[in-house]
């Protein structure tokens, strides 16, 4: 096991009234309020009584900063040693014995904020004790435990209850699941936690009886709900039974009390000479199943309830030692790591910052008019272009999402950015010629030439708001993986790529915006070099030992083969068909990346850099899943690097603050940091030209170029104002998957918008009107996948596309036919050629 760490720190509450302590109780919060209930302790002197249980309730509550016991009642019964859980509606208690039997009864405690409530609930189908239980979703899990008063009678079952049936007075409320495929077993312990794939349940440990004598485990198993099977994980460093084990953060395990089996037939010899049970807190990671010490403990108790209240664990009341109870109650806290970027880091970072500034003041001169603003005077050399779309498609995300989702998973995801050659190859012969005939400087003026103005003004309504708060999730993201690598907060971080994104962007347009994206190509890509090469060779076994783990791990794993689209491993054909399709979207609906075909010369250069965009995808798709492998590998070899209090999105940065050298680690940061902006600014430019060349040029609201200049200016100001300060409100460290919250949010608007584009290109028959109902279906439905079903985001792009498509056509059959020339806007037609500006290579 790896070396002591004290991750954690512990805080007396005050202490139970019931001053021998409670062994056993049922424990949980309702209403903002600790209830700890029943239990069993022995009279003093311990060793000269008997075992006595106890109905009185008590309830911890907080009164203006202060913490309060209140009288709760009684029990129905005197009971201990059932399982507890903390639902919506209140505790809820399960099982438990007496001295005289073992009960099946389930029911439970609300706090109302002056007394307790008692609700009968469903009985389990068995008697149950020296049980614990866990809640997944709106599910209770109840594993093992004891249907007798004797340990030969511990069980291996598996049941749940869905929270809605507790109350329904149904006969089969409970269901049985798969029996725990290792031995029986009383006093295990019983968490839930996510594993990079789903929520899952953790049984550890225990202690069982064969042939009278007793057997102590330290085997760890998984059950997976939804796929219904059970798989064996990594053993614990030492046998831990009666202890207590709950989820931190999103993917470790604390057990923060427990027993082991030193002693455990001495306990009649040494009665108060026994030294208790090892005060010791572990920790299990899911992810890459290591083990590792949470520290030193001030007080070991067991057979009790670690309740989750608030950001904080607590642990109630317990055994100390044989016998001997402790009205201690605990509130335990995980401690951050301390943060130290060092002066070398920051002078790398922001000298990196201010040079991306200067580019914005290089190109402010070169502004005279809109067209050098939006299009950059189409002066653009093509693998500038080229890098810029890449780095805009790639985007901050990219660089801290993907390898976290290959850290957490597989490299399932990796197809999807495969397929960005083959589409491509629909962008440099379809969608090119399109932009590039009607000179367009906003895609959406193709819309207007094939339907009409309201189409063209609602897809690029629809596309400016998408940008918008693209730049808002990209920004509180990416503020949020950066929080653990830099000592800035998310807000901080937020403020600092906002107001640069602003100033070089509001200054040097798109020009600004292009070289800006090239420079941060080559500082994304060296930093990820690099930092791939840091982590193998921290790897035991170095490139061997990296592979090995991997191989082990199913981490290269490409496929999951099912026809399931909401299961949690997404399958192999939503990946092809959601990734083809956004793909789609993007090359031929999104300003930003239709912008850049307007900035080259010529329709070969703008073609070459399309092709730029898509051989550079094959090697960072490597690259940035590589990562994830090799973190996995590399946190495998040292779990106790992992730092319970991080997300899974913060995997990457955690490592580039604690493993690299000075300087260099400025350097990946500041990768981070340009992985930001280069999505930012475009967001801002491409959605400052919508704005000025959908709504404002054909209003006539300026009456001048230099005011359509200065317009072009003060909405990309605006909008990147706004965008940053939706980035502010956005930051949310419960969100799992930076990777896939992106994916969702990218479905919810391109997905109407390149329907939109495939049914003007692809049908004659589509109108104005068809395209409109088609359009705002499209969006209706799109609103209901995210909002109601738990259809994979991936799809989201594909359906969108699907449903405009489907419904346009056939609602522009139901309207009148007016005549429109549609010459060079289908694909049945190309239509006259546009004049190109002179060969710049």
């Amino acid at each position: 096991m790896a070396e002591d760490r004290n991750w954690l720190e512990w805080n007396e509450l005050p202490p139970l009234p019931n001053e021998l302590g409670v062994a056993g109780p049922f424990a949980g919060v309702s209403n903002n309020a600790l209830i700890v209930a029943g239990g069993a302790n022995f009279p003093r002197p311990v060793w000269e009584n008997d075992k006595q249980w106890v109905d009185q309730i008590h309830v911890l509550t907080q009164q203006e900063g202060e913490y309060v016991w209140r009288d709760g009642g009684k029990l129905p019964r005197p009971i201990a040693y059932g399982a507890s859980v903390s639902t919506p509606d209140g505790v809820l208690c399960i099982g438990g014995n007496d001295a005289q039997r073992t009960y099946s009864d389930t029911f439970l405690l609300g706090w109302d904020g002056e007394k307790i409530t008692t609700t009968s609930c469903a009985p389990l189908p068995v008697p149950c004790s020296y049980v614990q239980a866990a809640l997944i979703d709106k599910t209770v899990y109840v594993a093992c435990g004891q249907e007798g008063l004797g340990l030969d009678s511990a069980t291996n079952k598996l049941w749940a209850i869905d929270l809605a049936k507790l109350q329904s007075g149904e006969a089969d409320a409970w269901r049985s699941l798969p029996a725990l495929p290792g031995p029986t077993r009383a006093f295990a312990l019983v968490a839930a936690q996510h594993d990079g794939f789903r929520n899952c349940l953790y049984v550890i440990g225990g202690r069982r009886q064969e042939e009278g004598k007793t057997q102590f485990l330290r085997d760890v198993w998984r059950f997976e709900p939804i796929a219904g099977e059970w798989k064996q994980r990594a053993d614990a460093p030492r046998v831990i039974m009666a202890g207590e084990a709950v989820g931190s953060g999103q993917s470790h395990i604390l057990v923060v009390g427990g027993a082991d089996e030193s002693n455990f037939d001495k306990s009649d010899v040494l009665k108060d000479e026994h030294p208790g049970f090892p005060r010791e807190a572990l920790c299990y990671h899911t992810i890459t199943d290591t083990w590792s010490s949470a520290g030193s403990t001030p007080e070991n108790l067991v057979t009790t309830t670690a309740v989750r209240w608030g950001d904080a664990i607590i642990v109630p009341s317990g055994e100390v030692r044989p016998r001997v109870r402790s009205p201690h109650v605990w509130r335990i806290t995980s401690i951050p790591s301390a943060k130290s970027f060092g002066m070398l880091n920051y002078f790398v970072l922001f000298a990196y910052l201010a040079a991306m500034v200067g580019v914005g003041v290089y190109f402010a001169r070169l502004n005279k008019n809109t067209d050098d603003f939006f299009r950059g005077g189409m002066r653009i050399p093509w693998w500038a272009a080229g890098c810029s779309i890449f780095a805009t498609m790639l985007s901050s995300l990219t660089f801290t999402g993907i390898p976290s989702k290959a850290y957490a998973q597989d490299w399932a995801f990796a197809i999807g950015n495969f397929t960005i050659p083959l589409v491509a190859i629909l962008a440099v012969y379809g969608a090119l010629p399109f932009f590039r005939r009607i000179d367009a400087t906003s895609a959406y003026e193709y819309l207007e030439k094939r339907f009409g103005s309201s189409v063209r003004m609602f897809a690029s309504a629809s596309f400016a708001l998408f940008h918008t708060f693209r730049m808002g999730v990209v920004m509180s993201l990416t503020g949020l993986a950066l929080a653990i690598a830099t000592p800035l907060t998310p807000m901080q971080s937020v403020l600092l790529m906002g107001v640069l994104s602003i100033l070089y962007c509001t200054m040097g347009g798109i020009e600004a915006v292009i070289w800006t994206d090239t420079i941060q190509t080559f500082v994304l890509l060296g930093g990820a070099i690099l930092a791939i090469s840091l982590l193998i060779s921290g790897v035991d076994g170095g490139m061997n030992g990296f592979l090995s783990v991997a191989t082990a791990e199913s981490k290269f794993n490409l496929a999951h083969l099912h026809w399931d689209a909401t299961a949690t491993q997404t399958a192999l054909w939503v990946v092809v068909v959601g990734a083809i399709a956004q793909n789609i979207s993007s090359y031929t609906a999104d300003q930003a990346v239709v912008q850049r075909y307007m900035t080259t010369p010529t329709q070969t250069l703008a073609a070459r850099s399309i092709w730029t965009n898509a051989v550079l995808s094959v090697p960072a798709t490597l690259l940035f899943f590589g990562i994830g492998t090799a973190l996995h590998a590399f946190y495998q070899s040292h779990p106790e690097k992992l730092d319970p209090t991080i997300t899974t999105d913060q995997i990457f940065p955690l490592f580039i603050a604690r493993e690299i050298p000075a300087g260099l680690a400025g350097l990946i940061v500041a990768g981070i940091f340009a992985a930001a902006q280069s999505t930012v600014s475009t967001s801002m430019n491409s959605t400052a030209t919508t704005i000025v060349t959908d709504f404002l040029k054909p209003l006539n609201a300026c009456r001048t170029e230099h005011g359509y200049l200065n317009a072009a200016r003060i909405c990309t100001l605006l909008i990147g104002i706004v965008g940053t300060a939706l980035g502010l409100v956005f930051a949310d460290p419960s969100i799992r998957s930076l990777f896939d919250a992106f994916i969702q949010v990218i479905g919810l608007f391109m997905g109407v918008l390149g329907g939109l584009f495939l049914l003007g290109a692809l049908t004659r028959r589509a109108n104005e009107a068809g395209a409109m109902i088609g359009a705002l279906v499209g969006a209706a439905v799109m609103f209901a996948l995210w909002r109601y079903s738990s259809v994979s985001g991936y799809l989201f792009t594909a359906i969108g596309i699907t449903v405009c498509f489907v419904v346009g056509y056939f609602a522009s059959s139901l309207v009148p036919q007016t005549s429109k020339n549609l010459a060079g806007l289908t694909i049945y037609d190309d239509g006259p050629p546009v004049p190109e500006s002179p060969a710049y290579e």
